[in-house]
């Protein structure tokens, strides 16, 4: 990584303290380890004891006879299946949390979106009419427990896809049957000497993938808008200048909301309030950081910290006095910077510990009760700060929250919701088309750098651009997702932009709502005009930035639903030209979407708006029509 670590002024900031005093963060640990140019590219295989074996030069298959394909493709699918059991353990944690709600086993948690539930309930073929509340959210959560452990048949949501897509899965043979059957098949095929084509491999990584997007991660969306509340536009600041000096400070960080729901819940009880006066601060300031951040970003506007390269960066700053972590990209050198400050570093989820760090176990039940001894934990940290707090003054204002549910009325009104003004402005030309410029942060390209590039690109070029994740957090910190910035949109995309009353870049949430992406793109296809299925689509997906096996999990469902998707960064799958090709020209052929890896920013957005104007071709709506006032003469002559 050459220049600056950062696009962030905030992040360069803290940086440059840290140089002086001598701290070391992950920027610096990137620079110092180099990586192994086998094992990025996906050549080295130590699944076995008899390696590991690295393919490279005159050494073409492994001990075992296993070759540079099957390799590659054993290693990209088993990062798929890790993302995949990521993204759907937390859809799992939420049904289950909702059945344990139904029961009336945790009385301070009521059904937040009761509307929501029985729109689900429909779906999933749960009779609703005149029934209690509590006996349709106690079927639909099980359901979807079935939906993990079924071992024949389909996932309930497969029937969600437009029906051609259906029937494309169905000829490929990958549908989904249960979201864990695929995942534990997965790691059985990829053991030594069982699944060894490369091709086969990669199909049973798309029903993987699948099973997670419209299954794990689209059931944990639905089953936290139920829970917590359906998310709607809210205003909010992100960036490290969110941090109060004469505030007890209490960063959340991770990815499931339980944790940031039940911290919300007892911040503002006097008690709390009360004894973080007697302290001496002038109160309690919730922020979040990552996706966790997200949850309460977009229900709660509880303002955002930053995103994943933003969390020893906070602690850098002196003034955070807990940081509470659940599940998903925590650092683990979070524990001993902590100790180099008065932070308490405390993991709450039973999934996940960290050595050096305090552990209170967030379960259901007794949410209300760890959150308040977590708060008192920061409080008592705040009265043993010892360093100077020097936060960068750095802060955007945002409006995040815009579920698929909110876009759809945001177009057509409360009686009238309809997605047909988007398709129509994309029709007549003044939009290009749709942009999910989603994933990670990664330390080998400098922070934010590419995502934003991409979304100034894009929109600049009249394609609507939604965003979730770390990369929503790093359009927030930017001011990318203030209305504001429309300057930066074309003039077409400007010109929707004012009529709808909406930004350019639109916040859909966390990493697991990338799910409400798919749902927006089947709404599209069933509202007519562009095609019958996703890969009519003028749409397609971007992951500038990618670090984790979610976001390739999370591209590789995008493609197997007819999606061209586009990661920058390295390519797990370049060791093996046969992998490559089958990602690309096979998926292209039997899925109608491709996954494809490009190092260059400027070339994959180049690739992004060539796969829009392509999309719009084979629609026949790529000639912008002439707006003609039609005459009496001109009526008699169409007639």
């Amino acid at each position: 990584m050459s220049g600056a670590p950062s696009s962030d002024p905030a992040a360069r900031e803290v940086l440059e303290q840290a140089k002086k005093r001598g701290w070391v963060t992950i920027f610096q640990r990137a620079e110092q380890i180099k990586p192994c140019p086998i094992g990025q590219g996906g050549g080295c295989c130590r699944i076995c004891g008899m390696g590991p074996c690295r393919l490279v030069g005159e050494v073409q298959t492994g001990v075992c006879g296993a070759t540079e394909s099957t390799v590659v493709a054993r290693n990209f699918a088993r990062m798929v299946a890790a993302g995949a059991a990521a993204h759907s353990d937390h859809g799992r944690a939420l049904a289950l949390l909702l059945q344990a709600v139904a029961r009336g086993e945790i009385p301070h948690h009521r059904i937040a979106d009761e509307r929501k539930l029985r729109w689900v309930a429909e779906l999933m073929g749960v009779p609703a009419e005149g029934r209690p509340v509590e006996q349709v959210a106690a079927e639909v959560a099980s359901r979807a427990i079935e939906d993990f452990t079924r071992q024949r048949g389909e996932l309930t949501y497969i029937s969600r896809a437009p029906k051609k897509r259906q029937e494309v899965w169905r000829a490929a043979g990958v549908v989904p049957r249960g979201i864990d059957r695929e995942i534990s098949e997965m790691l059985h095929r990829t053991t030594i000497g069982t699944d060894q084509e490369a091709e086969h491999l990669l199909d049973q990584a798309v029903r993987v993938a699948l099973g997670s997007g419209w299954g794990g991660s689209m059931l944990a969306t639905d089953l936290s808008d139920i829970l917590f509340g359906t998310p709607s536009p809210l205003p909010a600041e992100a960036n490290l200048g969110v941090l109060r000096a004469e505030a007890v400070n209490v960063v959340v960080h991770g990815h499931e909301p339980l944790l940031p729901e039940a911290l919300v819940q007892v911040l503002a009880e006097p008690e709390l309030q009360a004894e973080a006066r007697a302290a001496g601060a002038e109160g309690i300031n919730l922020v979040g950081m990552c996706c966790t951040g997200n949850e309460a970003l977009m229900r709660r506007g509880i303002p955002s910290a930053g995103n994943f390269l933003h969390q020893e960066l906070a602690i850098l700053t002196g003034a955070v006095d807990a940081m509470v972590v659940d599940v998903q990209c925590i650092l683990e050198a979070l524990a001993a910077l902590a100790k180099q400050f008065h932070t308490r570093l405390i993991t709450t989820s039973p999934k996940a510990r960290i050595t050096g760090a305090e552990h209170l176990e967030l379960s259901e039940e007794r949410a209300l009760e760890v959150a308040r001894e977590i708060i008192r934990r920061a409080i008592a940290a705040y009265r043993e700060r010892r360093e100077e707090v020097a936060i960068p003054p750095h802060k955007a204002a945002l409006i995040a929250g815009f579920s698929h549910e909110y876009i759809e009325y945001m177009l057509g009104g409360r009686y009238r919701r309809s997605f047909w003004p988007l398709v129509d402005n994309i029709i007549n030309g003044r939009l290009l088309g749709v942009a999910a410029v989603v994933g990670c942060n990664n330390p080998r390209i400098p922070q934010d750098s590419s995502s934003l590039y991409a979304i100034k690109e894009l929109i600049a070029n009249n394609v609507l651009v939604v965003t979730t994740g770390c990369t929503a957090v790093a359009a927030g910190k930017h001011g990318l997702l203030d209305p504001a910035m429309l300057e930066l949109a074309g003039p077409g995309l400007r010109e929707v932009c004012e009529a709808v009353g909406i930004g350019p870049v639109l916040h859909l949430g966390s990493c697991v709502d990338n799910s409400r992406v798919l749902t927006v793109l089947s709404a599209l296809v069933a509202t007519g005009g562009l095609g019958s299925d996703i890969s009519d689509l003028p749409a397609v997906g971007l992951c500038p930035e990618w670090m984790s096996e979610k976001a390739l999990e999370i591209g590789t469902y995008f493609a197997g639903s007819g999606a061209t998707v586009l990661f920058g960064g390295v390519s797990p799958v370049s060791g093996s030209r046969a992998v490559v090709e089958i990602m690309t020209e096979c998926w292209q052929a039997r899925y109608g979407g491709r996954l494809e890896f490009v190092g260059d920013p400027a070339v994959l957005v180049s690739k992004a708006i060539e796969t829009l104007h392509r999309k719009r071709q084979a629609l026949g709506i790529d000639v912008q029509r002439q707006r003609v006032l039609f005459d009496m003469d001109s009526r008699r002559q169409l007639a």
